[in-house]
Formats: structure tokens, sequence, C-alpha cells
């Protein structure tokens, strides 16, 4: 029996990834912040670590700094954001994250958008503006904040694919 290069890419992937988690709201506090709970728990029982944590406004300069802490922070490897991504005035998340990707990962959103469409909420998945990349040679993902995407985000996307994304961009610059 042969092996995909897939199957092989995720054999040669790293055992653990250190990832930030950053709450984008304007009301949520470190008690309140069910989608960040949510994350961090999910994150740690699909076997990553989870080495920072913050909640930020919903305003494009505070998002910035804060991916900007989690890329200059060495034992950071990915930053999973949740929340501003609506398309709503004061939703900023998307522009602040694809302000500072190096390379989009179109399929992130794309995927997401689908699996909300097809499992979850229906067509108001067109208000989603999702999205995921690399910056700074770390894995970026920012998703809506309701724990229903969370959950879905996390659980069908980044959590079975993360380690396989860190080989990919770790071939290059290890």
């Amino acid at each position: 029996m042969t092996i995909s290069s897939v199957e092989q890419h995720r054999k040669e992937s790293p055992k653990m990834v250190n990832c930030m988690i950053i709450t984008v709201s304007d009301t949520r506090t470190p008690e309140t912040d069910k989608s960040g709970a949510l994350m961090t728990e999910m994150l740690l029982e699909a076997g990553y670590n989870v080495g920072a944590y913050q909640i930020v406004k919903d305003d494009y300069a505070d998002i910035q700094g804060a991916i900007r802490s989690g890329l200059a922070n060495e034992t950071i490897e990915a930053i999973l954001l949740n929340g501003g991504t609506g398309i709503a005035l004061r939703d900023t998340s998307y522009e602040a994250v694809r302000d500072l990707l190096d390379k989009e990962m179109h399929g992130f959103g794309e995927i997401f958008r689908y699996l909300s469409y097809s499992e979850d909420i229906g067509t108001a998945a067109i208000l989603s503006r999702a999205i995921g990349g690399v910056s700074g040679g770390k894995a970026v993902f920012s998703m809506p904040g309701s724990t229903g995407a969370v959950r879905l985000a996390i659980s069908r996307i980044i959590a079975p694919e993360l380690r396989h994304v860190m080989r990919e961009i770790y071939k290059d610059i290890k």
C-alpha cells in the first residue's frame, strides 16, 4: 500500500504547536469570554499548547498590536483570533489580519464558509470574513467570535490541519 503525500506530510509534521489566542471584543472579559475558553479547551484536547491569551478591543491598531506581539514572541507558532470578522463598520479583524499576512490561505475562509453554510447557518455564511494565512513564519487564523463558529473552525479545520500547516511553513525556514 502506498502512502499519500498528505499522509507523509502529516507524519513529518511537528508533534507540538504553541498557540496564542486573541479574542477581539469590546465587551468580553476573561470571565465572560466563552469563545476564548472554548478555543483553549479544544486546542489542548487536540494536543496543542496555548502559550498566550489576550482580549483586545475591536480596533485595527489594537488587533494588529496583539498579532505583532505574537509574531515577536519566539515561542508562539500559531495565532488564532476570534471575533470582529463580520461586515459591520466596527468589525476590523479581517483588515488587521489581512494587512499583516505574507501569504493568505484562501481555503481556510472558503471551507469555513462552506461548512457554516452546509452544517449550521445557511446563507448567512456570506457574512463571515474568516481568514487564514502566514505572517512572519507563523500561522494566523481569524474566525467569528461565536462559540459555534469557534467549535466548527477548530474541530473541522484547524485542529486536524495545524501540524501540517506548520510543517509546510517550517520546511522553508528551519
